[in-house]
């Protein structure tokens, strides 16, 4: 997928979400040195820029230049419908690594120090002491080896937690991991066996749906299971027998196969687990003008910009 063509870029027009804050599409009319409109239930007569969460069936017309998700994962976007075939897909991220990334060494840190067991006495005001764990020196697996699965390792590294990374294919050992292995091979089963975390940074994919099923969770040793990439990459029965067997120790899930969970879903009722509502990276305003702001000086430089998404592949 190459840049849009520079004449219909420069003609375009430049159409927002609904969702979008007035903050927000000032600054892209700032970037694009053009006004914002709103979106339409149809395409307009020429050339357009969309920038918003979703994209209405309307617009994935040939007339579509770009569409910037304000949203990291596109999975929702790329299942809508076919995607218009010349029409660039960027996304934001942000500070969304480093923001995830915190989120995963909190979770962590809290099991370390026993928070969950010392809110549960705290409640029934009991006096008990209760042993504390050092993560220095235990392994940490992480599924997801860009950005936001380097900045978790990266963090986790920093307090001398072993890193293990998983990918696709071989490869060079990206920042943050103390070595990668490959999906499916012999070295992925034993990390889990050796893994304290095993962490889910997955985006959703043909070739991750499910990934986490009862083999990969029948290969843990006691680990806790944290998923901060997509609901749908985890067979929740498998998970549940996983906890219920012990093979997993507890679970802190970000995302669920369906959201929002509604009272009644079996999400709610998982031994040992703790749901947060998908708010682990929740995108922030800057994030979206600045990642929207690098995506506009690399396409109107004719390069492609290093937030674009292979709509072919998924990610």
């Amino acid at each position: 997928m190459t840049p849009p063509r520079q004449d219909p870029l420069a003609r375009a027009r430049l159409l927002t979400s609904p969702s979008m804050s007035p903050a927000v599409v000032r600054e892209l009319e700032r970037i694009t040195g053009r006004p914002a409109g709103p979106a339409y239930a149809t395409a307009p007569d020429g050339p357009f820029v969309y920038v918003g969460d979703v994209l209405p069936e309307g617009l994935r017309s040939p007339r579509l230049l770009w569409f910037h998700s304000v949203n990291a994962g596109t999975d929702a976007l790329l299942a809508a419908g076919p995607w218009p075939e010349e029409a660039l897909l960027t996304r934001t991220v942000g500070r969304m690594g480093e923001r995830i990334a915190q989120y995963a060494l909190a979770w962590v840190l809290a099991e370390c120090q026993s928070v969950p067991e010392h809110s549960a006495q705290h409640a029934r005001a009991e006096w008990r002491r209760l042993p504390s764990e050092l993560v220095a020196g235990r392994t940490a697996v992480v599924h997801g080896t860009g950005r936001i699965g380097s900045a978790v390792a990266g963090l986790l590294r920093a307090c001398s937690v072993r890193t293990v990374g998983v990918g696709r294919t071989p490869r060079e050992v990206p920042d943050g991991f103390d070595r990668v292995v490959v999906a499916g091979s012999e070295d992925e089963t034993a990390a889990l066996a050796d893994a304290r975390w095993v962490v889910s940074a997955l985006p959703l994919t043909g070739a991750t749906e499910r990934f986490f099923d009862a083999s990969r969770f029948t290969a843990m040793r006691g680990a806790t299971f944290i998923n901060v990439g997509r609901g749908a990459t985890v067979d929740l029965p498998a998970l549940e027998a996983a906890l219920r067997g012990g093979s997993v120790r507890r679970a802190v899930l970000d995302v669920l196969p369906d959201e929002p969970a509604g009272p009644d879903a079996p999400a709610w009722r998982l031994p040992r687990t703790v749901i947060t509502s998908h708010s682990a990276g929740i995108t922030a305003d800057e994030d979206v003008v600045a990642d929207f702001g690098a995506c506009w000086e690399a396409v109107t430089e004719g390069r492609r910009p290093a937030l674009a998404v292979d709509t072919r592949r998924g990610y």
